[in-house]
């Protein structure tokens, strides 16, 4: 049985869990506070904090895990992205005080003589950026509220993570540069399942599962009886996936029943176009899973 890494608490915890529940891998413990549980029968759960979830795959101690690619990044350690989860979105920005006259990475002095300190809790990736940019700064690591950093004079500008930029505006500060945009990613070591079947096979049925449920977010099922003669009408409106699905309906007359998958975003005007051309019986229904 393979092992997945998962976030114990936070912002990631919530929905990882979530997501594993829709994909048919619920999370059954002895406890809020277990450290390990069975994920449908199927995986072993080990919960440990976020920012350790990358070193738990590299080492080998789990087969996969679930953490920000922020917190990869900052790792640097051999493991790569399996899966976008598409949740626990954010950025990684560099910001300065709005007085401080900083508007670009350019504004900061190049050379090794009085270097601008950075206040950051991601202190590898921040190094890294302002070496590549060509400016030297003082990096000062913070575990957290970075923001308020230039406001107690221990650095003049901050790396922190920011998802609207509201928390920024609020303490004075501007964004002056995007370093990495992040998001909750499936991660395993670099390598590990090359070649070895007994881990590759379940992690690509892990993968399928997960991505069938984030493919099937944001869609819906749409089923109508419409005029036979209007099908080539009905076709502009269903697309779905590769156009709609039409049946004979029994004792239908002039009528078909077509079925298709369209955004949820759009349901609205699509049954008034379908109603437009006399549909009638018109069924939404939630997809749990699509599979391409």
């Amino acid at each position: 049985m393979l092992r997945v890494a998962l976030p114990n608490k936070g912002r990631l915890a919530e929905a990882t869990r979530d997501l594993f529940a829709d994909a048919g891998l619920e999370v059954r413990g002895r406890g809020e506070r277990a450290l390990t549980a069975s994920l449908g029968g199927e995986f072993e759960a080990l919960f440990v904090r976020a920012q350790d979830v990358t070193e738990f795959v590299a080492d080998g101690v789990a087969d996969a895990g679930v953490t920000g690619w922020d917190l990869v990044a900052e790792s640097d350690r051999p493991v790569d992205p399996l899966l976008d989860l598409e949740f626990g979105y954010c950025r990684l920005v560099v910001a300065a005080r709005e007085d401080s006259g900083i508007h670009a990475v350019a504004d900061l002095r190049p050379g090794p003589e009085a270097p601008h300190r950075v206040a950051t809790s991601f202190p590898r990736i921040t190094r890294r950026f302002f070496s590549d940019a060509g400016r030297a700064v003082d990096v000062v690591p913070v575990s957290g509220a970075a923001e308020v950093a230039p406001h107690l004079g221990i650095a003049d500008i901050v790396v922190d993570l920011t998802s609207t930029g509201s928390t920024l505006k609020v303490n004075g500060l501007r964004e002056v540069a995007t370093i990495l945009d992040s998001s909750a990613r499936l991660i395993t070591a670099t390598g590990r399942d090359a070649g070895n079947l007994g881990v590759a096979a379940p992690l690509d049925e892990l993968v399928a599962a997960l991505a069938s449920v984030l493919r099937a977010r944001g869609q819906r099922y749409l089923m109508a009886n419409v005029p036979r003669n209007a099908l080539d009408r009905v076709k502009q409106i269903l697309p779905g996936l590769n156009g709609p699905t039409v049946t004979d309906i029994l004792n239908g007359g002039d009528l078909v029943a077509v079925h298709a998958v369209v955004p949820a975003a759009s349901v609205y005007r699509t049954i008034a176009a379908l109603k437009a051309l006399q549909a009638t019986g018109v069924l939404v229904t939630r997809i749990e899973r699509l599979m391409p």
